[in-house]
């Protein structure tokens, strides 16, 4: 595999950027697109998967093809958030920081009109901007794209999915004909047909791997809950069983976007959550908490985090699941980033197994079932990490030694035994006090060895009907116990349970359904002989 620099594709000042990046290899989107780019001016459409280095693929060749002596700009980015152009502007500033003549400038809602009206007066370069400022701009007659050589659509699905399509026709039809346009995404979603067909001519099509096909970095998990109700109480256990973790957490609305991060924030975690009311301000400040690792949980929408750049993201967990794959690719995509590998978590009830299949299918990636763990689970685990972070530590003891002497003066009473139960309690005590009754949120009908039963109900499952409701005080943790009595505990699987006023129906698996019959009617309930037949 060659280098940057043996590939001879940029001059010395944008080598010497990239290696002081710590680049040294470009990506396989990298190497198609930048070759392409350096030697045609066709029109392209770039799909790759998240976190491979779309943003270094088209601005490298722009930074090294454009015209220093230029008044006017001469490359116009537009991509449809805030953060996504905050990034961009980032990554291209690092990528010419040597060649002093460059330029760039960054437009977008929410920041100060009248500043950018000002950094516009002096010769720029490159603008990346969204779509709606540029508008704004282009009312106040403070842009001028008839010099623009190169259009960049970074997301552009996501542009026209946000309602920018009269806003992207207003801006491209400013712009000269014989621009090169380029064409970035992740996804090959319906929108994507619709904007090569309007805004590109005769496209090239450059793709790393199968089209809308999660990375291969990123590993699938997904946990099944009874109800809605528990999905907060499984998002605790998610993150307290991993204690290093570092996630973004993607919610379906702004409201329980809000409402989760206050959760979370009131549970004495560090979390924090971004949508699109924030002003500049404070999107910026959450940003830069998150990024510096101030933050452990980022909570957001789709919009707030579409191609959010941010290394050694641990977890990616979907609160709620998309409608569709597309977006579950982008929100993957923010996990398992340069080389790192990283987990997709979904929390999904029953009714939703269905969607998730089908997200196998399209991504072409396997979702791995996981139980919720239980509150003895967290606690070993905390324990264990605790120990761990102990071993580890290292001491200054330069520092140490000054207060030394006074600490053991104080703890000298104490045999070895007494302090570490006494430190280890003051480490975790709050798990072992939130755990200590904890339920198991696991839904009734799953065991951990078997959980494919759900799909082939017909396959596996018999029906079967019993003598008693809930006149006579059974309860459907009632039955369970009568049907582990039955079978002497063994763990079989248990699906739907419907108790009546004077009966009842439960599905059990097929295999067990004779053993059932024969020792549930020797039970008896509350003195009364039990009946059960199968039911058709």
């Amino acid at each position: 595999m060659k280098t940057f620099k043996e590939y001879n594709f940029f001059d010395d000042n944008i080598i010497r950027a990239i290696e002081d990046i710590g680049f040294k290899y470009p990506t396989p989107i990298q190497e198609k697109v930048i070759t392409f780019l350096l030697s045609s001016k066709k029109d392209i459409i770039a799909l790759a998967q998240t976190g491979t280095g779309k943003t270094a693929a088209f601005g490298l060749p722009i930074i090294q093809k454009i015209d220093f002596d230029s008044t006017f700009p001469k490359a116009l980015i537009l991509c449809p958030t805030r953060e996504l152009c905050i990034q961009i502007t980032r990554d291209l500033c690092r990528f010419s920081k040597f060649s002093s003549f460059i330029k760039i400038v960054s437009l977008y809602g929410g920041a100060n009109i009248n500043s950018q009206i000002q950094s516009l007066k002096s010769k720029t370069h490159i603008i990346v901007g969204t779509p709606g400022r540029i508008i704004d701009l282009m009312k106040r007659k403070k842009l001028c794209f008839d010099k623009i050589q190169y259009l960049v659509l970074d997301e552009a699905d996501e542009m026209l999915n946000m309602g920018f399509k009269d806003e992207l026709d207003s801006i491209i039809e400013k712009l000269p004909k014989n621009r090169q346009s380029l064409l970035f995404s992740a996804t090959m979603s319906k929108y994507m047909n619709v904007i090569a067909h309007k805004y590109l001519i005769d496209p090239v099509e450059i793709i790393t791997g199968k089209k809308n096909i999660g990375s291969d970095d990123v590993k699938h998990i997904y946990y099944i809950i009874e109800n809605f109700k528990k999905k907060y109480l499984a998002l605790k256990r998610i993150v307290d069983i991993n204690p290093d973790i570092y996630g973004i957490i993607f919610c379906g609305t702004k409201k329980e976007t809000k409402e989760i991060a206050e959760f979370l924030i009131k549970d004495g975690y560090n979390a924090d959550a971004l949508y699109g009311d924030l002003s500049q301000t404070q999107r910026e400040s959450v940003m830069n908490r998150f990024r510096n690792r101030n933050l452990q949980f980022l909570v957001a929408t789709d919009v707030a985090a579409r191609g959010l750049d941010i290394n050694n993201i641990t977890h990616v967990i979907n609160y709620n699941l998309p409608k569709e794959s597309e977006i579950y690719v982008h929100r993957s995509g923010r996990t398992g980033r340069a080389g790192n590998v990283g987990i997709s978590v979904c929390i999904i009830q029953k009714k939703e197994i269905r969607n998730l299949k089908e997200f196998e299918k399209r991504i072409g990636k396997s979702f791995d079932r996981v139980m919720v763990p239980t509150g003895k689970e967290i606690c070993e685990k905390q324990l264990f990490y605790f120990i761990e972070k102990v071993k580890k530590t290292v001491v200054d003891e330069k520092l140490m030694n000054k207060f030394l002497p006074e600490i053991q003066k104080n703890l000298e009473f104490f045999d070895k035994k007494e302090l570490i139960k006494r430190f280890s309690w003051i480490e975790f005590n709050h798990f072992i006090n939130f755990y200590k009754n904890s339920q198991d949120l696991n839904p009734i009908s799953y065991n951990k060895k078997n959980c494919n039963f759900l799909y082939n109900k017909k396959k596996f499952f018999s029906k079967l009907f019993l003598n008693i409701g809930f006149k006579d005080n059974l309860t459907k943790l009632g039955l369970i116990n009568l049907i582990n009595q039955a079978v002497n505990n063994s763990r079989i699987n248990i699906g739907h349970i419907e108790i009546l006023s004077n009966s009842s129906l439960f599905e059990v698996e097929k295999r067990y359904r004779n053993k059932i019959l024969i020792g549930m009617s020797r039970i008896n309930h509350m003195g009364r002989p039990l009946s059960i037949e199968i039911k058709n």
